[in-house]
């Protein structure tokens, strides 16, 4: 009887969850995908509580076993929000995939190149929308153009570089070659020479 109310609650939580998402992305303004769908996924875990502490069908749970179910509710609306509307939103490979589709079904392995330079960035807006999430997150800040870390970003750029170089795989897949250029993008000293820099705030 347990199992089936929990089932019950559950559904109730994940209608609740797409009813809030869907009038958000809808109707509302939005100014990062993923910290709004973490916000319909608190609400729709919050309104599924006071309806499993109100409701006299559910009060065979004891109140810790209602406390394990608005747990596990969050952490579904975090699951949800980071699976599927920041994976989509964020998403290179869907790109990938989606504009070979929009090709006819086949793009030369030599003309990705372009299609990333000259159609990724324009289409998807990136840097507007990167730029947008750094700043909403507070770790840029925008000054007459310039485009500057604050101190919560110099922390986070310091922790991605050490995870980088110590923590991802040595020994990654790329194009048939097992390799490590990816812990150290910025080690190539060979591409930094011939890059002349004109892009640095004065």
């Amino acid at each position: 009887m347990k199992i089936k109310k929990a089932l019950v609650g559950l559904l109730v939580f994940i209608t609740l969850l797409f009813v809030y998402y869907y009038i958000h992305i809808r109707f509302l303004k939005v100014d990062v995908v993923f910290y709004s769908a973490i916000l319909d996924g608190v609400l729709a875990s919050m309104t599924a509580a006071i309806i499993l502490i109100t409701i006299p069908y559910f009060k065979i749970f004891t109140a810790f076993e209602k406390i394990q179910m608005v747990i596990i509710w969050i952490l579904g609306s975090y699951i949800f929000a980071i699976s599927i509307p920041a994976v989509l939103d964020r998403s290179l490979s869907f790109y990938i995939l989606e504009k070979i589709q929009q090709r006819g079904g086949g793009i030369l392995k030599s003309g990705f190149e372009e299609v990333f330079t000259k159609e990724y960035v324009k289409e998807h807006r990136l840097v507007d929308v990167r730029l947008t999430e750094q700043e909403s997150s507070g770790t840029i800040v925008i000054e007459n153009g310039c485009v500057k870390l604050t101190k919560r970003g110099q922390n986070l750029a310091t922790f991605g570089r050490f995870f980088r170089k110590n923590l991802l795989p040595k020994h990654r897949l790329l194009m048939g070659e097992y390799t490590d250029d990816l812990t150290d993008p910025f080690g190539h000293a060979s591409i930094e020479d011939n890059i002349k820099f004109d892009y640095l705030c004065k």
